[in-house]
């Protein structure tokens, strides 16, 4: 493929000033950019976390995923996503979920035809998430951004696009390898990282605007609550983060995160 060097440092500075309250459009912003540099046609986005006991002889050694985005959720995609998220509690675990988990590797970028055997894509699971709805291949990162805490991004390319190849390979590991900056925000963002439990979509809303410095008051007349409702709120949100006023939950968002939870 042609040198897409300055596409690449041309989405980190993007990326690098969207406001911490428009994490989803940055979110969506790097999906983007990445099927537009790389030729892939859509993207999926993926919070895995390690089960703290997961059950013995687990294929996947107690990781799962606890959030998910596509870039274009079409319908046949969503369907496709939903049942491989079912399938992860039943015995019928497929080769290529075994793998994405498998290893201890800080980072790692994978091509599909690279890390599954030939047989595989004669096989049920590739004719019924690749090609049923359109994909041929597809190229992953895998990020850790704690003991228990990874993040995994998938890009694929449709049934009339050439394979993904090394030359791909290399500027996609360049592009994802230096924003664990930008993953760890992405999960504070959703309370996914060291909350006690994952933020209520309102909950979300509310410590967006705290991030942003904004008033009780504004946030309340922004969500359309009462100044009391929005108060609730951020005492929730500060008892999820186990901090007792704005300056502490910000500065989780400057300082360093404990390696597990």
């Amino acid at each position: 493929m042609p040198d897409c060097t300055e596409q690449i440092y041309a989405l980190w500075d993007k990326l690098a000033n969207y406001p911490i309250g428009d994490g989803d459009e940055a979110l969506e912003h790097l999906l983007g950019s990445l099927c537009s540099i790389f030729g892939a046609h859509n993207a999926l986005w993926s919070v895995v976390v390690r089960l703290p006991s997961p059950a013995v002889g687990d294929a996947l050694n107690g990781w799962r995923p606890l959030y998910v985005r596509l870039l274009r959720p079409l319908p046949t995609m969503a369907a496709s996503v939903q049942e491989q998220f079912d399938t992860l509690w039943s015995p019928s675990i497929d080769l290529s979920q075994i793998l994405a988990v498998a290893g201890e590797e800080p980072f790692r970028t994978q091509l599909l035809f690279e890390a599954l055997p030939p047989e595989w894509f004669d096989g049920p699971h590739y004719q019924r998430h690749y090609l049923d709805v359109g994909h041929a291949d597809s190229m992953s990162m895998r990020c850790a951004i704690n003991a228990d805490v990874r993040v995994h991004l998938f890009i694929f390319r449709s049934t009339e696009s050439p394979r993904f190849s090394s030359a791909d390979k290399k500027p996609f590991g360049l592009a994802l390898r230096g924003l664990r900056w930008f993953y760890r925000q992405q999960l504070l963002s959703h309370g996914l990282l060291i909350a006690n439990a994952p933020l209520t979509a309102t909950e979300r809303k509310v410590l967006l605007g705290l991030l942003e410095g904004r008033a009780e008051k504004v946030i309340a007349a922004n969500l359309g609550q009462s100044p009391n409702t929005t108060h609730i709120h951020v005492k929730s949100i500060y008892a999820k983060f186990g901090v007792h006023n704005r300056a502490a939950l910000t500065s989780l968002w400057l300082g360093r995160l404990p390696e597990a939870r």
